[in-house]
């Protein structure tokens, strides 16, 4: 028979083994519900953009053509000019500035001066403005018809915005000038001449993002009218484009098309300003 003491002993040692085991019980369950801690993530890779070619040899610039109404870039090769209006959001100024910086595209851009967006972004923009990469166009200061108003209202339009790029980025914006809407007429022709806006720039191609577009329009829009000679307008005022700046240049890459600014294609001429017959 067992002896007192060693029933006692036995009885102790299971409920030891007991406590023992609904503690290593307890313990892997809470070692269950503690979650694993999350992997570092670090921020996305840069999108790998396709390579585009570089603008042609200055020896290769030509005489402005005769008229003064520029809509096609002449003869024949692989040019195309993106040139970009207004500026209404800033964001998406900044937002082709870095584009423009990151891989090398070359753009005509024609400041609305009265928008914020250009002194926004003045410190990303001006290093691209003085190596030649990005082209400052006169677009007016607030924007209105041209071709609606007097002579002295189309004086202070342009001459109030050729200042403003002069004052802020250090540069002659003369001679494209792009008048809103496409609209001139002799009048603002003659004005504008007069304070060295000889060339009345306006464009064969439509982005078609003056206003709000889907993205898939821009891109069939670019698909349509990203071809060799092009002057393609679009702008600098609505978000979506910003989000299919690889569908773009997978187009202009896949044409082989060369990006130019409007002076990697044209000689500057002599400064023609004339005396205005509306002084300030």
């Amino acid at each position: 028979m067992l002896s007192r003491r060693n029933v006692l002993m036995g009885v102790v040692a299971s409920a030891a083994g007991i406590a023992l085991a609904r503690c290593g019980a307890g313990a892997m369950s809470q070692a269950a519900q503690v979650p694993n801690p999350p992997t570092p993530v670090g921020p996305p890779p840069p999108p790998t953009w396709p390579e585009l070619l570089p603008p042609p040899p200055a020896q290769a610039r030509m005489l402005l053509p005769g008229g003064g109404v520029l809509s096609v870039l002449p003869g024949a090769g692989n040019l195309m000019s993106l040139t970009l209006d207004d500026g209404v959001d800033t964001g998406v100024v900044r937002a082709y500035c870095q584009l423009a910086k990151d891989t090398g595209i070359r753009l005509t851009m024609f400041v609305t001066g009265v928008y914020s967006s250009w002194v926004d972004n003045r410190e990303l923009l001006l290093p691209l403005v003085e190596s030649g990469q990005i082209q400052l166009g006169n677009h007016t200061w607030i924007h209105p018809n041209l071709a609606k108003l007097p002579g002295s209202r189309i004086a202070d339009e342009l001459r109030h915005t050729d200042r403003f790029i002069s004052s802020t980025f250090g540069v002659d914006a003369t001679p494209f000038y792009r008048p809103p809407y496409g609209a001139y007429n002799d009048l603002v022709q003659s004005v504008a001449a007069d304070l060295g806006y000889t060339e009345t720039t306006l464009w064969n191609g439509n982005m078609g993002d003056d206003q709000i577009l889907a993205p898939q329009d821009i891109v069939a829009n670019a698909d349509k009218y990203y071809v060799a000679q092009s002057v393609v307008i679009g702008h600098l005022n609505h978000p979506p484009v910003t989000g299919v700046y690889h569908r773009l240049l997978d187009v202009i890459h896949e044409r082989n098309l060369r990006t130019v600014t409007l002076n990697d294609v044209f000689l500057k001429p002599e400064a023609s300003r004339l005396t205005s017959a509306y002084p300030d």
